[in-house]
């Protein structure tokens, strides 16, 4: 029989930094972050006197909590609560998600482990896959030092999912929470670690601060064998002046590795392949530049996939970076008739949980499985890389989505851990379905249906693609429009022009966008000719309604394509006939004009689309063939695909790839 060991799952934290807009991601209740201080103890001992009065003994008197009362954080895993007080850790960060390690791990009971002090009532709670709150036990402690409490609770309830937590109310004196963890009993004693991936283009700034956070992580970095940067950018992380002392923090265990752009596939294809080839880590834990990270996560990925009933992704959801109490994404899934990227069922997008907190949003309380995790955060076992390969060469978009579906057929399931999160520039800040990213998106789309769809040609996909693309055109982006039908051109190619194209296709789309007035950017509206209209809007409508359903939309679409058949003149063309603000962009408004100023997603710079009836005809006959072709062509060009995968896949095909992207320093 292995040797039992008590194993910790899910340490209770508070904020690593004094940032109040995430404080309800940790403590539900008044918090306040308490003064900075190195000795906690001491820390704990004045807030005691303050709040307590001249007695720090057991007669001192109760009093009941104001409104002006506040916990306060004295440390990364300590919190201090006033007398008459009560916190809650019914939190994303500190609730422990009971449904997760019930339906994924080889844990049947959690224990419950706090160390406080003061005079305190622990209620424990727990939830149903429903939303239902139930009061589990309570505890109560009246001690001067620090002592240790214990509670076993059963996993076998949370089927559906669920979570379990505790609040502290100060019913007597204040009470100092010093510790808690949510613990378990197992004969898997071995502690798996990982290399911790980061694929880095042209962000300094960024990349050398998250290393500098994950310098001061403590003992999160015990199971972290080595932080690899694959920096592929011409502006060097290395060379950023905060760079050494981030590297001396971390003692050793980082490595920068150079080499030509081959995007967030090829960087992390390449942290995979170094991390199978180093031989020392059970994991590769691949994370994006752009990121602040909460560290914890790093733990509880690998803890949970040490304990997973077999070997499985595990990823860590995205807050939003800009809004930082904001669950941006939870869980994603392909939804396979539109073969298109979808929240996971029963699940929201952008969920502010300092106005909805975890107590009060029952789908939060649901399990959610999901097809996917982006790579924004992912921890893959090297047992699967082994199996499975290395990501497609796709450059951006729908490697991570291809690699989890790829893992999911192979027998690997992923999960999206709550509890592991960082925080990431939201979907709404990126121009990311118009810019020059519009071409993979269409491109690696095809090919991970052609590799996956149950559906005959795609189900829907081809004609929602065609949808699309006419869209763009009669909105008079033009440069969006071309990419998609080159993406679609390239797709019909076959895998052969994969591994090819990662090292040039870049140097391409840029030439391409530079022959489009729509894709050429300036800094401020005073940079193009001011907005006149020769004729004013008809019965002084300016703006068009949006259409109310599928016939009106149907309809404003056929006036749009019949809008291409009248000229355009020279006035449109000298002057833009509105401002489109980028809340506005949509293709039946933008159809309404013939030439508009229309901002990007980040608010940083404008562009002016002129309507050309020419191109715009040029593109609806191509864009007709070129579906009508891959649909006729989808069964052959599948397998194809399918045929390739394991050499598109495999380390070998990567180190050619690798080899042709080498730059000299």
């Amino acid at each position: 029989m292995p040797e039992e060991k008590l194993r910790v799952l899910h340490r209770v934290v508070m904020p690593g930094e004094r940032d109040f807009d995430v404080l309800k991601l940790y403590v539900d209740g008044n918090a306040v972050f308490g003064r900075r201080t190195s000795d906690l103890k001491s820390a704990a001992e004045r807030v005691l006197a303050e709040q307590d009065g001249d007695s720090a003994g057991a007669t001192a008197p109760f009093r009941p909590a104001s409104k002006d009362d506040s916990a306060e954080i004295i440390g990364r895993r300590s919190i201090v609560v006033p007398s008459g007080a009560r916190v809650s850790f019914c939190s994303y960060f500190n609730a422990f998600p009971a449904g997760y390690w019930r339906r994924w791990s080889t844990i049947e009971n959690v224990r419950l482990r706090l160390r406080a002090r003061g005079e305190a009532t622990i209620l424990i709670y727990r939830s149903t896959g429903k939303g239902h709150l139930e009061r589990v036990k309570s505890l109560h402690i009246a001690s001067d030092t620090s002592v240790e409490e214990t509670v076993d609770l059963p996993l076998a309830p949370f089927i559906d999912g669920g979570w379990y937590w505790f609040d502290i109310v100060a019913d007597g004196r204040t009470a100092v929470l010093d510790s808690a963890d949510w613990c378990a009993v197992t004969p898997r004693t071995v502690q798996g670690t990982a290399t911790l991936g980061i694929t880095t283009f042209n962000r300094p700034k960024f990349c050398v601060e998250q290393l500098t956070a994950l310098a001061a992580a403590g003992d999160v970095l015990d199971v972290v064998d080595e932080i690899l940067v694959v920096d592929q950018g011409t502006d060097r992380v290395e060379d950023h002046p905060d760079f050494p002392a981030a590297a001396a923090a971390l003692g050793g265990r980082l490595r920068v590795i150079d080499q030509a752009n081959l995007g967030g596939s090829g960087g992390f294809s390449r942290v995979m392949h170094e991390t199978v080839q180093q031989g020392r880590s059970a994991y590769a834990l691949l994370l994006d530049d752009d990121v602040i990270l909460e560290p914890e996560g790093i733990l509880r990925t690998v803890t949970f996939a040490d304990l997973a009933r077999g070997p499985m992704l595990i990823g860590g959801h995205m807050l939003d970076l800009y809004n930082r109490s904001v669950l941006h994404v939870f869980g994603e899934t392909v939804a396979r008739y539109r073969w298109w990227m979808t929240p996971a069922p029963h699940t929201e997008l952008s969920h502010d949980l300092a106005a909805h907190p975890l107590r009060h949003t029952p789908w939060l309380h649901r399990r959610a499985d999901v097809d996917y995790n982006a790579w924004w955060m992912c921890l893959i076992p090297v047992e699967v890389i082994q199996k499975i390969g290395l990501s497609l060469p796709f450059f951006i978009k729908w490697d991570d989505i291809e690699y989890g579906l790829r893992a999911k057929a192979a027998g690997y399931p992923t999960v999206s851990l709550p509890g592991a999160a960082v925080w990431h520039v939201p979907w709404h800040s990126k121009d990311v379905m118009t810019d020059w990213q519009a071409y993979f998106t269409e491109r690696n789309r095809i090919v991970t249906a052609l590799l996956y769809s149950p559906y005959e040609r795609g189900g829907n996909m081809l004609k929602e693609s065609l949808f699309i693309t006419i869209k763009h055109a009669l909105a008079m982006q033009y440069s969006t429009a071309e990419l998609m039908l080159l993406a679609i051109e390239d797709a019909l190619k076959g895998p052969e022009d994969l591994h090819p194209s990662i090292v040039t296709k870049m140097s391409e789309l840029r030439e391409l966008r530079a022959g489009f007035v729509d894709a050429q950017a300036k800094p401020d509206l005073d940079d193009f000719p001011t907005v006149r209209r020769r004729k004013p809007p008809r019965k002084g409508r300016d703006v068009a309604a949006p259409p109310k359903n599928r016939r009106a939309m149907f309809q404003t679409a056929i006036l749009g394509a019949m809008r291409q058949v009248k000229p355009v003149g020279s006035f449109p063309k000298t002057y833009p006939e509105a401002v489109v603000p980028h809340v506005d962009q949509t293709w039946w408004l933008l159809t309404k004009y013939n030439s508009a100023l229309v901002s990007s997603a980040d608010g940083t710079k404008v562009s002016w689309y002129q309507r050309d009836p020419r191109r715009f005809w040029s593109l609806i006959r191509r864009a007709s063939a070129l579906h009508a072709r891959l649909g006729k062509d989808w069964p052959a060009l599948s397998r194809r695909y399918r045929d390739a995968l394991p050499q598109l896949t495999s380390r070998e095909e990567w180190l050619e790839t690798f080899g042709k992207a080498r730059r000299q320093r």
